[in-house]
């Protein structure tokens, strides 16, 4: 299993968080998700089939892209 953190600027609020939350759930292979809604930051575990590229990806998608 992976673990990564990343900066995500847009994150604003409660709703900003679920969204995240929701969307990464349903990527086969997520197993924790950590969203820091004040320091603005997103903590993942996960294992294949998911890789990080589909989960930057994902961010992208949803206009939560992260900080390079």
């Amino acid at each position: 299993m992976e673990s990564r953190t990343y900066q995500i600027p847009n994150i604003s609020c409660g709703h900003c968080v679920r969204t995240i939350e929701t969307e990464l759930k349903e990527l086969e292979g997520i197993r924790r998700i950590e969203v820091d809604q004040a320091q603005k930051r997103l903590e993942v575990a996960f294992e294949p089939p998911t890789t990080e590229d589909r989960i930057l990806q994902l961010l992208a998608e949803i206009n939560y892209p992260a900080a390079v």
